[in-house]
């Protein structure tokens, strides 16, 4: 394999391809990532406005931190759901549709409720944002070859990277110029627009639920899966990286937002520019994967985390930040390899074996922001880090199972 083709996501399912095919591939790669950033943009651009939202609801950090990221909740529930019921969904027509439902409860949001009736909107939006990355990782685990998946769900990953940075930035932009309510306008609005791509793309197109050749139950499937060490790691892995993620691109606007840094609003969307470097390197995870396995990629993006998270106990600005950007491109890294490892290791039932992966790394979001909200609140900075550190390391561990 040459150097330019190793330097690309797509590049092992690029490379024995005619150039049509290969612009087929661009293409899809393209639309599968430009429809997960539109799913997910909802979950993370919040999370610029916790310092808005905590002053709005006058609530504590720790209270504003779990209702923002309660949306988490619905999505565990709606991973389960979705497999549950997987074998009567309609994978295509399942995805537009969550996205245009999606964009009620962000209307909603708009309108500026009390902190239990937000909290319960975070979580409607959660549903029908799983639901639709669930039914996409579905459709792509049984629709594209062993080749193609990994490049297909990097691609996912890079969109669900690219929201991140956006969402953030969007947020904090719309709310410091327009107001907080024009700032939920104007997700709906994307939601819309992931509605509709998602319709042109793939939704159109005629599609059934998929029943597995056993013929067997979702429980009798999920029971399998429980039985495959290798799985049943990944589910371990996929609840830290959530954990982690969450934990610390949620309290970290507290720390920017005070002395020694005391950035305003609008600086604080600017410094999640620290996301471009994942970005960039999320695509190559499949060719990492292709070439050193998917052990040595993962270890690679948990060694690279644990740096930054070092980096985070520095009261200098420029360390803090190159330690947000090395946290954030090495749990991307690790959740783009995880996630591709999930859809090669599962025998039968792609649907069973997401949804027990995503439930619980979306249950690990949950809990990041509720354990590390109490540690934050009740002992220090340097001991939520210190806590983030020692499950970063757990994951490292859990990974031993990876098998080439």
């Amino acid at each position: 394999m040459s150097t330019a083709t190793q330097m690309t996501g797509m590049a092992p399912e690029l490379a024995a391809k005619s150039a049509e095919d290969r612009r087929m591939v661009i293409r899809r790669s393209t639309m599968i990532a430009l429809i997960a950033f539109l799913t997910l943009i909802d979950l993370f651009g919040s999370q610029a406005l916790l310092p808005t939202l905590v002053q709005t609801y006058g609530v504590s950090p720790a209270a504003m931190g779990f209702a923002v990221n309660a949306s988490t909740i619905g999505m565990a529930l709606a991973s389960l759901l979705v497999a549950v019921f997987a074998r009567r969904i309609d994978r295509k027509r399942g995805i537009w549709m969550c996205l245009a439902m999606l964009s009620v409860p962000t209307l909603l949001l708009a309108q500026q409720p009390d902190l239990t009736t937000f909290t319960l909107l975070r979580v409607a939006q959660g549903v029908f944002m799983s639901a639709a990355f669930t039914l996409t990782l579905t459709y792509l685990s049984e629709e594209c070859s062993i080749t193609a998946v990994g490049g297909a769900m990097a691609a996912y990953i890079t969109g669900n990277v690219a929201s991140n940075l956006f969402g953030r930035l969007l947020a904090s932009g719309l709310a410091d110029n327009l107001g907080l309510a024009e700032s939920f306008y104007g997700f709906a609005a994307l939601n819309l627009a992931g509605a509709l791509a998602a319709y042109l793309y793939i939704g159109a197109r005629d599609s059934h639920g998929h029943v597995p050749a056993d013929g067997g139950s979702v429980i009798e499937a999920w029971r399998d899966h429980l039985t495959n060490a290798r799985l049943v790691a990944m589910v371990g892995i996929g609840f830290i990286l959530l954990f982690v993620f969450v934990a610390t691109f949620t309290y970290a606007n507290f720390i920017l937002s005070e002395a020694p840094f005391a950035l305003p609003q609008m600086y604080i969307g600017f410094v999640y520019f620290v996301f471009v470097p994942a970005i960039l390197t999320t695509p190559l995870a499949a060719a990492s994967v292709q070439r050193y396995g998917a052990r040595a990629s993962f270890h690679g993006a948990i060694i690279v985390s644990l740096v930054g998270l070092l980096l985070l106990l520095t009261p200098v600005l420029a360390l803090f930040l190159a330690g947000l950007a090395m946290v954030g491109a090495g749990l991307f890294f690790a959740q783009s390899v995880a996630t591709g490892y999930v859809g090669r290791t599962a025998t039968h039932d792609h649907a069973a074996a997401n949804g027990l992966y995503l439930a619980s790394y979306y249950l690990g979001g949950i809990s990041g922001a509720f354990v590390i909200g109490r540690v934050f609140e009740w002992a220090s900075w340097g001991m939520s880090v210190w806590t983030l550190i020692g499950l970063t390391a757990l994951a490292g561990a859990l990974s031993l199972k990876m098998t080439r």
